[in-house]
């Protein structure tokens, strides 16, 4: 393997990453008003009355113990690691691609615009929606927190389907999209897609973490999520065999790794119906991380395609050789100290959230 191809391989799984864990974050910020978790609000032991008397009102005003979300709950030690990953993959990008960089944000840039702007938003509401007073600010909140989560899922949706398609490349290299580039059936359909398997993903995670009654209402959530994720990408496969869809260089890895990706949402949807969790969260993993192989595999050796056909290649988007050995020196250091961080976070949150767990938000 060249030195090319393996930091085209490391720019892939950092985004695979940031989609497998950025993802259950969205989708869990998406399904919070759905997910509430009654439990939580029963007074903390300890607390009732001296003298025998009645139990005290339960405590439901924002921003108190009483308003434990199991969404939130479940993602809230990961919630802003988690984007460490993103970071990860910007960095590869603007090292390692930089042609590959000014091409694609100066042509995207109102989609990574929206992306970031749901991150600031989904960010800033939930640590937020606790401190805040009265009813009607706490469902504000609560909107932006659902907001947060829906328009980067979309969003990415939205640059996953135009990087299949092709993009609208001029002479020069650049290309920049407009509502008639984006408002298509095919790019619109990618865009459901992620949205309705990211609230999958969301839906498997709260599911593994949250009390038993919450889990086994995550579970039917997400298997009913999984079920229109299926039928949104049935769509864009449609639309692919009609002409009117994905332009891909190499079909052959591409209806692999389509083959693979449909497997995982019907292992994911079954796995939820039969009630095993572990399974359907592993393949709500392995079909959030595959369309990015998709991308990969399929239009490789170009990682810009044209919508006209070729397009910008590694040789082309590829720093030269002496910067690649150079960053390796710190790829060596910087990638294993991500993944043990994640390990080490995984593993001290484990199991379900209850009150061995701090509420964070």
């Amino acid at each position: 393997m060249s030195l090319q191809t393996a930091w085209l391989a490391l720019l892939g799984l950092m985004l695979a990453g940031y989609f497998v864990l950025g993802g259950y974050d969205y989708g869990a910020q998406m399904l919070h008003p759905f997910l509430g978790d009654r439990h939580d609000r029963n007074p903390p032991q300890g607390h009732e009355p001296q003298g025998g008397g009645p139990p005290e009102a339960e405590d439901v005003r924002p921003g108190r113990a009483a308003d434990r979300n199991a969404a939130l709950d479940a993602i809230a030690p990961f919630f802003l690691g988690n984007e460490v990953w993103l970071v990860a993959f910007a960095g590869v990008m603007f090292g390692a691609f930089p042609h590959l960089e000014g091409s694609l944000l100066s042509g995207l840039y109102p989609l990574f615009v929206a992306i970031l702007t749901g991150l600031v938003l989904g960010n800033a509401a939930v640590q937020l929606r606790r401190r805040s007073r009265g009813a009607r600010a706490h469902r504000v909140w609560g909107a932006l927190i659902a907001f947060g989560g829906a328009l980067p899922a979309l969003c990415w949706g939205l640059v996953v389907g135009l990087l299949l398609h092709g993009v609208p490349r001029r002479a020069d290299g650049s290309f920049h999209i407009g509502p008639g580039d984006v408002l298509t059936p095919f790019v619109m359909a990618c865009g459901l897609t992620t949205t309705l398997l990211f609230a999958g993903h969301g839906a498997g995670f709260v599911a593994l973490r949250a009390r038993p009654a919450t889990a086994a209402k995550a579970g039917e959530l997400g298997a009913r999520l999984l079920r229109a994720a299926s039928a949104a990408a049935l769509l864009a496969l449609l639309l692919t065999l009609l002409g009117a869809g994905a332009s891909m260089t190499n079909r052959e890895a591409a209806v692999i790794v389509a083959t693979a990706l449909a497997a995982s949402l019907g292992v994911a949807w079954w796995s939820f119906t039969t009630g095993h969790l572990v399974r359907a969260f592993v393949a709500t993993c392995c079909a959030t991380a595959l369309p990015v192989l998709l991308l990969g595999a399929g239009h490789y050796p170009y990682l810009l395609a044209s919508s006209v056909g070729q397009g910008l290649d590694i040789e082309h988007a590829v720093t030269d050789e002496a910067t690649l050995k150079i960053l390796s020196v710190f790829g060596v250091l910087v990638v294993p100290t991500i993944l043990a961080y994640q390990t080490w976070n995984w593993w001290a949150f484990r199991g379900r959230t209850g009150r061995r767990h701090p509420s964070y938000f």
